[in-house]
């Protein structure tokens, strides 16, 4: 096949062995094109079971062998590598992303798949997380983990202050508006955002919802308070509806909105309390709805992403991420670690073209440890030849 002259996106699978210090070897590949330029609170997934009755030991998992998707962007212009398969091409299109404060969790993922694939970014950072944030990019302390696949920088062309709790500013409480964490920063509410977006840039293709929060995550649902139940949905839920009511005047037709989920919403996942599975299932049920008013009027699409355990800075914090990681290795349909680009680059199809049908949707990007309905870790299944990588 000639060489086409648009650059090229390559996905490449490599086979890797990857022991806990993630040294890499015995590199093999099966690559497959696709055209184009180019790891906030986490959410993560568990199943509808977990074991409790015989706790997980790491140290014994037998080594597992997997494979990880690696995104390998070459030049189409090259007589070398000829470029065939689907077009993932993001060129001329701008994403704003909101939730990104670390380089290591789903959004920073998503932010780099869209940049790999051609996209502008544009990033919407906590306030108080604000100020470290940029210091660290300017830095260059993330600059090992904004390497692209044609080896450049991914760039950040604005980072804007953000707190979604609040949709404009007569909504602010006046501890806020005096609090020292938010010292020094102005126009943060979605509104106010939104505006600067359009007075900076005029309009977006792509809105990205990386946001979560529940300040009672670790109790049950049944000794949550009514205030730690609400602040949950707000943030975590709510928040995506007042960024889309806010940008969807500002996005392009045919363009796409984002956000990220959990397994909680429709299981039971034991520790992950406080009102975030309400408030992940509310998001999935409002999905739906806005994916048919936001068609209807705007022309613009509407998917969440249930993602699978990450263990992202802020997945740490809720204290069992470990746990589900291991859960996950061990149960779910294919034994391999989750990586953060894996997201990503569902991302990136789910804004591109090739989704120009899937609107409405919760996919999961999980190794299928959804599809469960039960852990095979669990003594009960003992006695069963249950295959195992």
């Amino acid at each position: 096949m000639a060489a086409n002259t648009t650059p090229g996106l390559q996905i490449r699978a490599t086979e890797q062995c990857i022991s806990t210090s993630r040294n890499i070897s015995n590199l093999s590949s099966i690559s497959f094109s696709f055209e184009s330029k180019r790891k906030s609170f986490t959410d993560f997934r568990g199943s509808s079971y977990i074991s409790l009755s015989k706790p997980i030991d790491s140290s014994k998992l037998a080594p597992i062998k997997f494979e990880k998707m690696v995104t390998k962007a070459m030049s189409g212009a090259s007589e070398q590598v000829p470029v065939s398969g689907l077009p993932i091409d993001l060129r001329g299109k701008r994403a704003f992303i909101a939730g990104i404060a670390d380089d290591n969790g789903y959004g920073w993922a998503i932010a780099k798949s869209l940049a790999a694939a051609g996209a502008e970014i544009l990033v919407g950072t906590w306030v108080p997380a604000l100020n470290i944030f940029e210091t660290s990019l300017r830095r260059g302390k993330f600059d090992d983990s904004r390497v692209l696949p044609d080896g450049s920088l991914m760039e950040i062309t604005k980072v804007y202050p953000l707190d979604a709790v609040f949709d404009s500013p007569e909504d602010v409480p006046e501890d806020v508006k005096t609090n020292k964490r938010y010292a020094g920063s102005s126009k943060w509410t979605v509104k106010e955002v939104a505006e600067c977006v359009k007075q900076d840039f005029g309009t977006i293709d792509i809105l990205v919802h990386s946001l979560a929060n529940g300040p009672e995550v670790s109790k049950p649902l049944s000794e949550t308070s009514r205030k730690g139940y609400l602040a949950a949905v707000s943030a975590s839920s709510y928040s995506f509806i007042s960024l889309l009511r806010h940008f969807l005047p500002i996005i392009n037709p045919g363009g796409a909105t984002i956000s990220l989920t959990y397994i909680a919403s429709e299981r039971i996942i034991p520790g992950y309390g406080g009102g975030m599975s309400s408030a992940k299932a509310a998001l999935e049920s409002d999905t739906r709805v806005l994916a048919f008013e936001a068609g209807r009027k705007h022309k613009v699409r509407v998917n969440t992403i249930s993602a699978g355990p990450l263990g992202s800075r802020a997945a740490k914090a809720i204290g069992f991420i470990d746990m589900m990681i291991n859960y996950s290795l061990e149960n779910a349909p294919l034994q391999k670690e989750l990586y953060a680009e894996e997201v990503g680059n569902t991302a990136a199809f789910l804004a591109s073209p090739l989704a120009s049908a899937i609107t409405g949707a919760t996919v999961y990007v999980d190794n299928g440890l959804n599809a469960m309905g039960v852990g095979v870790d669990s003594p009960a299944f003992s006695g069963l030849d249950i295959p195992k990588s």
